[in-house]
This record gives structure tokens, sequence and C-alpha cells, in this order.
């Protein structure tokens, strides 16, 4: 059974990056939030360390809101994001 505070928040759209390097994460998502609307979930998967800094600073400069951010020991990074 999974404990509650570990469930992942839900998403309205994924967008896997994974293997991918800056700054090729951060334009994917910029195409992915362009097909969504207001409140909305995006849920990002990630390798790339350098998502660590610019996930969040592409939200704040695009007034988005970081839900959520997990990192796995396997250097892997999901970031939950909601549409401003």
């Amino acid at each position: 059974m999974v404990d509650s505070s570990d469930a992942l928040p839900a998403s309205d759209k994924e967008l896997d990056t994974s293997g991918l390097f800056c700054p090729e994460p951060i334009m994917m998502m910029h195409n992915a939030v362009r097909d969504m609307s207001p409140g909305q979930v995006l849920k990002v998967t990630a390798t790339d360390p350098a998502t660590t800094r610019d996930v969040p600073k592409f939200c704040l400069f695009l007034g988005h809101e970081l839900v959520e951010h997990r990192s796995l020991e396997d250097g892997s990074h999901f970031y939950f994001i909601r549409l401003g």
C-alpha cells in the first residue's frame, strides 16, 4: 500500500524529457504549456540536473506554480507545474 503522503499529484498532461539536456527540457515545456489552460497541471519527467535550477525559474518567470518537485536516487526528477 502506498502512503498517501507519497502519492503524486494528479496531472492533466505529461512531458518526458528524460535523456535531454539544457535547453531542450525548457523548450519542450514552453511548447507543452501552449496547448494547456490556466489551472491545469503539467507533469514533467527529467534527468538533466540543470532542471532543478531551470524549472523553478521557468515557473517564476512565467507566473506558474511549482506544485511539487521530487528527485529520485537514480537521478530522475518529477515536476508538477500548475499553469498560471
